[in-house]
């Protein structure tokens, strides 16, 4: 039998103070923060301890006849209300909303949250809860809600069943529907220490964890899903291209192009946004963020440059990653990226 979920160690703390107001709770949370740090688990855990019928400190027993439910995947009090492609991903054991035999289910996995997820929960909603105690919908990520399912969503939150609890799942507030945030309680989830994120990391098997925490912006589940993939800190391309730059001359930029050209825009993308965030810290003389193996050169790149093309090319980094998704040639799209980014580092001319 499968375990019920736990908060992480730097959730218990935040866990138990808000698991304690639960007599006076909000019908709707919305879980928010940095990608990584363990929102989807917060939620899920924060589910088995409201189901909890004999809750310590706040948190689920795990032995209850509704935490061996929650176990087992049966608690009828419980849906996860997900993409069908991350229930795909998870091994779809939790009752959910993905309508399996429809003909949706029959094409590629869904990415989005679709309507009729929503409009199927219409049935337990009506239906008294099977423990008498609460309801809970976890819903995530947030920012799967399409239009339509978004409004079908704000329109049970207006008029809230009794005895139900919605937990929403989102890196940031503003990437959903401002009407949807209005009605929920906001539970910002902070990045944990850098203490606290080592010494889980080690627990794992990563020991020297600081060059994978730094990459990841501090997130330690990020940190730790770079490593078990077999990525590098710091992706070899990008080095090439730091030090290439760093000496005054040109990255190889077909080459590199031809190296990223498989891989997903969003990563590539993402690795240059976080180089420009350190080129832009190494400009004002702070300490670099997420590749500090590449201070050197990267404080060399940053003294020579123009601090105003470092910004531009950082906010024109931002746009590109909202169109990067569908490309239309893929090859070219890498070219044109990597040659803006390389032209921002170059030495400004003096005189």
């Amino acid at each position: 039998m499968s375990s019920i979920p736990r908060f992480f160690p730097w959730q218990d703390g935040l866990a138990k103070a808000w698991l304690g107001q639960r007599e006076r709770f909000a019908h709707a949370w919305l879980i928010h923060g940095m990608a990584g740090i363990g929102k989807r688990q917060f939620a899920l855990a924060a589910a088995a301890s409201l189901l909890c019928e004999a809750p310590e400190n706040g948190l689920a027993c795990g032995h209850c006849a509704a935490c061996l439910w929650v176990a087992s995947g049966n608690h009828p009090d419980l849906r996860r209300i997900r993409p069908d492609a991350v229930a795909q991903e998870e091994g779809g054991d939790q009752p959910d909303e993905s309508v399996a035999e429809s003909a949706a289910s029959k094409k590629a996995a869904s990415k989005d949250i679709r309507v009729e997820q929503l409009r199927g929960l219409s049935n337990w909603f009506n239906t008294a809860t099977h423990r008498g105690g609460w309801r809970v919908a976890v819903l995530y990520p947030a920012e799967a809600l399409n239009a339509i399912s978004a409004n079908a969503l704000l329109k049970v939150l207006e008029e809230p069943p009794e005895h139900t609890v919605f937990l929403l799942v989102v890196d940031a507030p503003d990437r959903i529907l401002p009407t949807l945030v209005s009605r929920c309680r906001r539970l910002p989830l902070p990045v944990p220490s850098l203490a606290e994120s080592t010494g889980w990391l080690a627990g794992q098997g990563l020991g020297d964890a600081t060059q994978w925490l730094a990459a990841a912006g501090g997130a330690p589940l990020r940190a730790l899903s770079m490593w078990e993939a077999g990525e590098r800190a710091c992706p070899a391309w990008l080095e090439q291209f730091v030090l290439a730059a760093a000496q005054g001359g040109a990255p190889d930029i077909g080459a590199l192009a031809d190296s990223l050209e498989k891989d997903p825009p969003a990563s590539w993308i993402d690795a240059l946004q976080r180089l420009f965030l350190d080129l832009s810290l190494a400009a004002s003389s702070a300490p670099v963020r997420y590749f500090p193996a590449l201070s050197d050169p990267v404080g060399r790149i940053a003294k020579a440059a123009s601090p105003a093309s470092l910004a531009e090319a950082g906010k024109w980094l931002t746009q590109q990653r909202a169109v990067a998704d569908h490309p239309l040639n893929t090859k070219l799209f890498v070219y044109s990226v990597l040659s803006h980014a390389a032209q921002a580092c170059r030495p400004q001319r003096q005189g």
